[in-house]
């Protein structure tokens, strides 16, 4: 964890993308389902099931003990506000972006709970749209406010898995 005063530094973001992405990624699952089914392939059923509820449990601690090492560090959770602290623990340790990760994972669980192929398909939409418009210009900011510090956090933890 590593403090810098990032006043001077101009935010990442202005838009808040990611709650938005995955408002939109829901609702465009849903309408397709709807719309459109494209029911999941396969005769059996099980794997997927058990697949998709690991999905879920998964996505939901990913964000929960993602969200617990932020306050635990006492920085801003929005994506478009400017953080004051570096966090480098919990699940930060192994990924440099556990939360919108486990938004994925519960975008894949959504694929489970509705039997519709078009909730991967939102998934994997959200994972590109929210890696260019939220985690790139993100980690640019990141570089700017907190230097070397987030270099070496960047050159030993993944972005995604």
């Amino acid at each position: 964890m590593t403090d810098r005063d990032s006043a001077s530094s101009p935010m990442g973001t202005v838009i808040p993308w990611p709650p938005l992405l995955l408002v939109g990624a829901i609702a465009l699952g849903w309408t397709l389902t709807i719309v459109a089914p494209l029911p999941w392939p396969g005769i059996d059923d099980a794997p997927a099931h058990w697949l998709g509820l690991t999905c879920g449990i998964l996505g939901i601690l990913l964000i929960v003990f993602a969200l617990r090492a932020l306050a635990a560090n006492r920085t801003k959770n929005p994506p478009h506000k400017s953080p004051t602290v570096l966090v480098t623990t919990g699940p930060y340790v192994r990924f440099r972006n556990p939360i919108y990760l486990g938004e994925v994972l519960l975008l894949l669980y959504g694929a489970e709970i509705t039997k519709s192929i078009w909730f991967v398909v939102a998934a994997a939409l959200f994972a590109v749209l929210v890696t260019a418009l939220q985690i790139i210009p993100e980690e640019r900011h990141l570089e700017t406010i907190f230097g070397d510090a987030y270099t070496d956090y960047k050159s030993r933890t993944r972005r995604w898995i």
